[in-house]
Parts: structure tokens; C-alpha cells; sequence
């Protein structure tokens, strides 16, 4: 019994002692190996395979690879092929072996064979086209996927597959139109489709959007041969929006309408796009368009109007416009409220058609008439009366007309008290004061206001509660600031001339007032309004120069920005500006704005 004892605990000693060295043959082969010290390592993992081929394979291939022993390679690769002879990725291995030992023949006879022998089913064709693709074989990891997708042309046909295998060989043609023929396989991959060439693509710096010309040749080349499938017409509309292609986008959306005999309406919604990234000659087309489709339309009145605000937003934010065309362009309102007569549809047309006479025409008299009219002899609900109403308010304040101003103002505050035109209605009150030199009443009424719903209203509030509060800070000397504010008013009447000397005064009269950055921001305002474009962006060049940390450093910063993107036709020095807001001013109302328009000076698409 003893003598059995002693021979079960040198068994279990042996045992333990085979497993322990086991234990530490394994602890140091992979210690080597991830020190990539392959010559150490391989001698363990020889022992380690022997015992254990199928969990040691792997790591020892690599080793005899590194070694450059691609005799024993090639004899454990042949093994293991014996072993599994439906693991067709082994023969790519194997012809690994063969393209290192420079023997081209053997090597493309293992791949042929791998590719004739692998199963079609998608789990054995994604693990061969996997093995041929980590050794950058990409053509044969290709006719893997298509042998698969001839198996499975209408279940899983691996477009995305082989269209990133093109990506990789730098076949952007042939990748392209994999997703294309994605797309046409099922209509419903068009958003994944496009998700992948957008990240294949990238973004072009200088227009938006994908980043090559060829994507709308295939686009085109498809719609010409296929003009029934619409969906490639809706791709390529997707992207020269997003390139601001408007006049492309124009014409494909029109050909898409005759062809599917539309009202019109893809139009429509282009038009509003136009206008929003203010492109008025493409609006303009595309409402004409839907006019054209005759009285019967159901769009025909509503483009015949929006047309019209197009036109009175590219006149009027023009540089310059001539009286004649301002003129002619207020003569084509007034036929439109004869023909369609005074409604909420044409409202829009009546208070432009005031502001045309009150603020480019010089007839503010004929304005305020219109308006006071409009406001009594027709029935508006009490909201677009009371826009009709904050305009004649504005018009009045104009002329001089300071107490009808202040009267219409407070009609609107004590209607609309704790809603957003209310306190637009209040701020504008507080402005009238403040006009007025009644500092106190302003500012308290301003106060009120930093908590107001709409944060253009609060903004405003608070930037004059500043600007009050720092013109008085010093001492009570009320006298600089009552200038400053009756040059806003001059400014307000138009009178530039008068409101430029007054404000050069408070500096010659009063050395130590602190209105420094608002003079300037001031004088900008008025050059931007009279088209002295260089000469705005030298008032805020001085604000962030002598100013950066007063209230309109970020302001100014951002509106000089502002007038390089728009007006004086240089988008590199507006992007770098664009970017200083972000990095100058972190926490400024304008990051959000500036972030937006610095990516699309980049390029970036912006959804």
C-alpha cells in the first residue's frame, strides 16, 4: 500500500513539474515574442507546437517567418493544411512562404487553389478575403468577394467590401461605383452609401462636400444611362447642396421635376435654401420656374411673393444699390398688393415696400402712411399687428416723431408683457430714453431685460446696461455719454455726416472718457452702411488692438471677420479671424456662429 502511495505521488510529481515547465516555456516565449525578439522565442514555441500545433501556430509562423527559416515554415504550414484542409487562408500562408523564397509560380498556384477550394458561404469567403487582405493582396481578396457575391448576388453581395479594398489599392473610380451599385442594388443603402464616401472622399478645402470630381461623372454617367432612376439624381442634388452648387442643383432639381411632372415643390425648398446661404439669382430662377408653371400651380402666388423678398434682400444687402433699381423694385411690390390685394400673405411685401420708401427711397412720410393704413383698415391678429406697429415705431423714431415712437412701443409691452415681442417692443422703449439722456430710467429698464426669453433682446440689454454703466463708472459727468447717444440717434436718422462729428467731439472735448471702443464700433457701423468697408475694418482693428477685453472685443473681432468673408472677397484672412474667436474668446455668444463659418471656409459639410 505504501509502495502505491509513493509511485501515484511521483506520478503526480512528474505531472506537475511537465506543467510547470510548460508554464514557464510559455511565460517566456511570449515575453521574447512581444519584446519581438523572435530568435529566443522560436526555440520555445518549437517545443510548445509540437505539443499544443492548433494554439501555437500562429505565433510560431510568425517566428520562423522573422528567423527567415521558411523551410520549417513551409513543412508546419503543410502540416496544418493536412490537419484542416477546408482552412483555405492556410494556402495564403503558404504562398507567403513561396513569394519570400522569390518562387512567383508556386506562390500564385497556392493562391489560384485557395480561391477555387474555399466554400462560398459568407463565413469562409470573409476569412479568405481577410487572410489575402492583412497581406495586402488585394485584387485576389477582390475575386474572393466577387466569387462570394456570384453565391449571394441577392442576399449579401459585399459592395462595401470590395469597394474598401479598392480605397486601399487607390482605385477611387472602382470604389465609387461599388457604393453606386450598392445604392442601385437597394435604394435604401443611398445614407450608409454616403456616410462611406464622404469618410472615403474627405472634404475639398476650397468648394465643400466630397472631396472628388469624379463622383459626380459616375453620378451623371448613371443618370444618362438610367434617367429613370431617380435616386441618382437626389445623390447628386445631395451633393452639390452641400458644395453649394445651387445653379447644379437648379438645373438637376428642374429635370427631376419635368420628369416626374411636379408642382414645383422640390424647387420651392430650393429656393429657400438659396436664399438662406444668400444666393438670390438661383432663388430667383427657381421661383420664376415654378411661376412659369402657370396661375393653376398651387405654388404660382407664394413664388410670385417670395420672389419678390428675394429681391429686396439681394438689393438691399448690395453694395450700393442704385435708386433706379430700388425704385423699379418697389414698383413690381406695389403691382403685386394691387394684384393680391392687403393679407398675411402679402404682409411680408407691405412692410418691405415701407422700409424701401422709409429707409432708400427718402420718403419715410409715405412709410409711416402705409403702415398706419394697413394697421387700421384691415384685420390682423394682434401679433402682426403688433409687427406692423414695432416698423411704424422705427419709421416714426426716423423722422423725429420720438413720442409715437414711444407710444406705439409701449401699446406693444403692455399687449405682449411677458412674450418676446413685448420686450422687444421694451428694449426699444429703453433705447428712446436713452436717446433722451434719461440714463437711469434706461438702464433700469435694461436690466429688467437680461432676463428677457429671446437672447438677441437680453444680448442687446445688457451690452447698453454696460455701456451706461461704464460711461458713468467714473464720475457723474452725464455730458460724453448724452453725445455718444444722440450720435446712436443721428446714426439711426441716417444723418452719418453729423453723427461721425459728433462722436470725433467727445474725444476733443472729453480726453478721459472711457467710450473708447464704443466710438469706434460706432464709426464702423456707420462705414459699413455707407460702403466704407476698409475703413469699418480699421474701427475694429483698433478695438482689438486697444481694446480686446472691453465689451466689444469679440464683436468686433467676429464683424471684421464678417466683412472679409462677404464683402471684401477674402475667405483665408476671414477663417483666420474666424479662428481667434474660438481661441481669443471661448466663452463669447459668437463661438457657435464663428465655429460653423470657420468649417464651412474649411470646407467641412455642414449638416
Amino acid at each position: 500500500m505504501q509502495k502505491l502511495i509513493l509511485i501515484v505521488l511521483f506520478f503526480i510529481a512528474a505531472f506537475t513539474n511537465v506543467k510547470a515547465q510548460k508554464n514557464n516555456d510559455e511565460q517566456l516565449a511570449m515575453q521574447y515574442f512581444e519584446r519581438k525578439e523572435f530568435d529566443k522565442a522560436v526555440v520555445y514555441f518549437d517545443k510548445l507546437y509540437d505539443k499544443l500545433p492548433d494554439a501555437y501556430f500562429t505565433n510560431y509562423f510568425t517566428c520562423l517567418l522573422e528567423t527567415k527559416d521558411y523551410s520549417k515554415a513551409e513543412k508546419i504550414i503543410k502540416k496544418q493544411i493536412k490537419r484542416n484542409s477546408t482552412a483555405t487562408n492556410l494556402l495564403v500562408k503558404l504562398g507567403k512562404i513561396y513569394q519570400l523564397q522569390h518562387n512567383p509560380d508556386k506562390e500564385k498556384e497556392q493562391y489560384t487553389k485557395a480561391i477555387k477550394e474555399v466554400n462560398p458561404e459568407q463565413n469562409s469567403i470573409f476569412i479568405l478575403a481577410h487572410a489575402f487582405e492583412d497581406e495586402e493582396l488585394y485584387d485576389y481578396a477582390i475575386e474572393v468577394y466577387l466569387k462570394g457575391r456570384k453565391n449571394q448576388k441577392d442576399t449579401y453581395p459585399y459592395y462595401y467590401e470590395i469597394a474598401d479594398l479598392y480605397k486601399k489599392k487607390g482605385d477611387l473610380k472602382a470604389m465609387i461605383n461599388e457604393y453606386l451599385d450598392a445604392i442601385e442594388f437597394r435604394e435604401s443603402e443611398l445614407i450608409t452609401a454616403q456616410a462611406n464616401l464622404q469618410q472615403s472622399l474627405g472634404y475639398d478645402d476650397k468648394n465643400g462636400g466630397f472631396n472628388n470630381p469624379l463622383l459626380k461623372q459616375e453620378l451623371q454617367k448613371r443618370i444618362q444611362q438610367n434617367p429613370d432612376k431617380t435616386i441618382f439624381s437626389e445623390f447628386l442634388i445631395f451633393i452639390q447642396n452641400q458644395q453649394k452648387d445651387f445653379e447644379g442643383s437648379f438645373i438637376q432639381n428642374k429635370a427631376l421635376d419635368k420628369r416626374q411632372k411636379g408642382d414645383g415643390t422640390r424647387l420651392m425648398e430650393l429656393a429657400k435654401l438659396c436664399v438662406s446661404n444668400e444666393k438670390y439669382d438661383v432663388a430667383e430662377k427657381c421661383y420664376q420656374y415654378v411661376i412659369l408653371k402657370g396661375k393653376d400651380n398651387p405654388y404660382h402666388d407664394i413664388a410670385t411673393i417670395e420672389k419678390l423678398n428675394a429681391n429686396y434682400l439681394q438689393l438691399t444687402r448690395s453694395i450700393n444699390p442704385s435708386i433706379l433699381d430700388l425704385t423699379t423694385l418697389n414698383s413690381n411690390i406695389e403691382t403685386a398688393l394691387n394684384a393680391y390685394g392687403i393679407s398675411n400673405l402679402t404682409l411680408p411685401l407691405i412692410k418691405k415696400s415701407a422700409l424701401l420708401k422709409a429707409y432708400y427711397l427718402n420718403k419715410p412720410t409715405d412709410a409711416i402712411q402705409m403702415l398706419e393704413d394697413v394697421a387700421t383698415k384691415y384685420a390682423f391678429d394682434k401679433n402682426t399687428l403688433a409687427e406692423i406697429k414695432l416698423d411704424l415705431g422705427d419709421i416714426n423714431l426716423l423722422v423725429g416723431n420720438i413720442w409715437d415712437a414711444s407710444l406705439l412701443f409701449s401699446q406693444i409691452e403692455k399687449d405682449f408683457k411677458y412674450e418676446a415681442i413685448g420686450q422687444d417692443a421694451k428694449f426699444r422703449n429703453a433705447k428712446l430714453s436713452y436717446y433722451a439722456s434719461d440714463f437711469k430710467w434706461a438702464k433700469a429698464q435694461c436690466d429688467v431685460l437680461k432676463g428677457a426669453t429671446t437672447k438677441v433682446i437680453a444680448n442687446d440689454a445688457l451690452d447698453l446696461s454696460l455701456i451706461i454703466t461704464d460711461a458713468l463708472g467714473v464720475d457723474s459727468n452725464e455730458v460724453p455719454l448724452s453725445m455718444f447717444a444722440s450720435a446712436e440717434l443721428l446714426i439711426l436718422q441716417h444723418q452719418y455726416d453729423r453723427a461721425i462729428a459728433r462722436l470725433d467731439s467727445i474725444n476733443s472735448l472729453f480726453s478721459e472718457h472711457t467710450l473708447g471702443d464704443d466710438i469706434y464700433f460706432k464709426k464702423a457701423e456707420i462705414y459699413k452702411q455707407t460702403y466704407r468697408y476698409a475703413d469699418a475694418v480699421k474701427m475694429y482693428q483698433n478695438i482689438v488692438e486697444f481694446f480686446p477685453n472691453e465689451l466689444y472685443g469679440d464683436d468686433a473681432l467676429f464683424k471684421e471677420a464678417e466683412l472679409y468673408e462677404r464683402y471684401l472677397n477674402d475667405k483665408e484672412k476671414a477663417k483666420i479671424l474666424y479662428e481667434e474667436i474660438l481661441t481669443k474668446y471661448p466663452g463669447s455668444i459668437y463661438v457657435v456662429e464663428a465655429r460653423k463659418r470657420y468649417r464651412e471656409l474649411r470646407g467641412d459639410i455642414i449638416n
